[in-house]
């Protein structure tokens, strides 16, 4: 009888918190918990970081492609969580902004994040690279020497999962 309680309270309890807004994978057989930001996603048929920076070396600034990747994060916007840098294959990078604006990631995010949304690439302005300098806190100096357009690897996400 003990043991059918706690068989149910254990079942109402998975079913209290699955309106969360997590999902969870298995990794060798241990449970991995995300968090999820913005449209659900699920951690399955990703690509990783290696396989993303070869479709984007794949692009031309008029293409655009549907894309689901696992990376690592390396910074993140320190004022609203507003936008983040991905650790692409060679030391290579991707600007992930956040579809119409419509969610964020926390400030202090960091580790491994799974993306879904649209890769492309872009010619991102001095003015742009500015405010995102802004943005990161670089100094006013760092700020000035930045003085010519950039091609940058980019994606609009819809949907992101961070490793808990």
């Amino acid at each position: 009888m003990k043991s059918l309680i706690l068989n149910f309270l254990a079942v109402l309890f998975l079913f209290a918190t699955s309106g969360c807004k997590q999902n969870a994978e298995k990794d060798g057989g241990t449970p991995v918990a995300y968090s999820s930001f913005g449209d659900s996603v699920t951690p399955d048929n990703r690509w990783g970081a290696v396989e993303m920076d070869k479709k984007f070396t794949g692009l031309r600034k008029t293409d655009t492609i549907p894309v689901k990747f696992t990376s690592t994060i390396l910074e993140v916007c320190p004022k609203k969580g507003c936008w983040m840098k991905v650790q692409l294959d060679g030391g290579r990078e991707a600007m992930v902004r956040f579809k119409d604006y419509g969610f964020f990631v926390p400030k202090d995010a960091s580790g491994e994040v799974v993306i879904e949304g649209k890769a492309y690439v872009e010619e991102m302005s001095v003015k742009d690279l500015r405010h995102y300098a802004k943005d990161a806190g670089k100094t006013e100096e760092e700020i000035a020497q930045i003085t010519e357009p950039r091609i940058t690897y980019a994606v609009e996400a819809n949907g992101v999962l961070i490793k808990q």
